[in-house]
């Protein structure tokens, strides 16, 4: 390899065609070359630069790691493809930074256990007796075992984080889980007395990035009553704020509770991700869209119930308006795959879209059809149809596209869900 990067080569194109250059023109060629090229306003011009770029070594790759902030998605997208199978170090933070969703805990059914892991780390319980160690790589989950059921006593999730804050690394915790709150002893069994703690430790917990909000196992769902709290307070108390998830079932057995949740409306600078398993009180996706999210990339919804959320429709349709950076859609457990497929396609989101996730829900011919012959959908880098009615053929179409397809567990339709159709 030459040791001049902006000679020109074999590969290099030269400025004007095929006619000699003017004495004082310029040569297309080396580095500088590629990097001249992928800035042009002709898209095919800068990905046939891309494909170019690690003929240079150290330098071109760092400009095909600079393509995944390309303004055009197609750029984007074959600098992924690139960059994906290349191991550095480099390489692999900004494929990190690219999506850093990527090794989120992602789960296709109600979870039968408790998490593993939240926001990349690992989980593990808050033991009060043993000193924090790890405060990046781990998320330290405050959760009630129901062992009083059993006559053992139990301490409550907001004894253990006054436990937590005591120690001297708390304010360089970065993940914290909560699970089970209350103890049956407890007066008041909902979300508030955690939340009112949390808001006042938000100066000792200078450094929380991520809050997961009702890890439980699935026998417990139903008993995580939240009694409409604004977790705007939340983001408010927590500038630095990555990742919010909330897992709830309003189903609870303590009836005389009303279960939901609420945010008024509040800019914040850091939020990355909303992910709501869960039951949504009419008018939160409302809610949820007049908060000001500039950083917002990754928005995923849970659907818990069968009733018909029609409603978040037109909040579909807009969210390219409203969250501009949004860069994974998920709109899971849904019964109205199909109708949701129909609004997706009608709104310009996908124009900046890396993922739509439409998975374990009840996606089949009308939906996949209007997925198939809609182009925004092969600009994709992910499109996640696991467990819904499709069909080998159907998935056969799907495959044909030069993206990434996850498909799996498709379930048979049967006689009614074909009629309907």
């Amino acid at each position: 390899m030459t040791n001049n990067q902006n000679q020109p080569r074999e590969f290099d194109a030269v400025l004007g065609g095929e006619a000699p250059p003017p004495a004082q023109g310029a040569v297309l060629g080396g580095i500088e070359g590629v990097k001249r090229r992928l800035s042009s306003s002709n898209v095919e011009v800068g990905i046939a630069a891309l494909s170019e770029a690690l003929n240079y070594g150290n330098a071109g790759l760092y400009v095909v790691i600079e393509a995944l902030k390309n303004k055009s998605r197609k750029v984007q997208r074959v600098a992924f493809k690139i960059l994906k199978d290349i191991e550095d170090p480099q390489v692999e933070l900004a494929l990190k930074n690219y999506k850093f969703w990527r090794s989120f805990e992602k789960v296709y059914s109600i979870p039968c256990g408790y998490s593993t892991t939240f926001a990349n780390r690992k989980v593990i319980e808050f033991d009060p007796t043993t000193k924090i160690s790890d405060t990046v790589d781990i998320a330290y989950a405050l959760r009630i075992i129901p062992a009083e059921r059993y006559g053992k006593p139990v301490m409550s999730s907001v004894d253990k984080l006054q436990i937590l804050l005591q120690s001297p690394l708390a304010n360089q915790i970065e993940a914290l889980v909560f699970g089970l709150w209350y103890t049956g002893s407890l007066e008041d069994y909902t979300f508030r007395p955690v939340m009112d703690a949390l808001l006042n430790a938000h100066e000792q917990l200078s450094n929380i990035k991520a809050l997961f909000i009702g890890d439980v196992n699935n026998y417990e769902l139903g008993s995580l009553p939240l009694v409409y709290s604004d977790f705007s307070y939340i983001l408010l108390a927590y500038p630095q704020l990555e990742v919010l998830k909330i897992r709830c079932n309003s189903s609870s057995k303590y009836y005389k509770y009303l279960t939901g949740m609420q945010f008024s409306p509040v800019r914040h600078e850091n939020l990355k991700a909303i992910i709501i398993e869960s039951e949504i009180p009419y008018g939160v996706i409302d809610e949820i869209c007049q908060l000001e999210l500039p950083a917002l990339e990754y928005f995923e919804l849970w659907f818990v119930t069968d009733e018909r959320y029609s409603y978040v429709l037109e909040s579909i349709r807009n969210f390219s308006h409203i969250f501009p950076n949004l860069k994974y859609l998920g709109l899971r457990n849904c019964i109205f795959s199909d109708d949701m497929a129909f609004a997706i396609v009608d709104s310009p989101i996908l124009e900046n879209l890396l993922e739509l996730d439409i998975s374990v829900g009840n996606l089949g011919y009308k939906g996949a059809e209007c997925l198939l012959n809609c182009p925004s959908i092969r600009q994709l880098d992910t499109l996640d149809i696991t467990d819904n009615y499709l069909t080998d053929e159907i998935i056969k179409e799907f495959n044909q596209f030069d993206i990434e397809v996850i498909s799996e567990r498709q379930k048979t339709p049967d006689r009614y869900y074909s009629a309907c159709e």
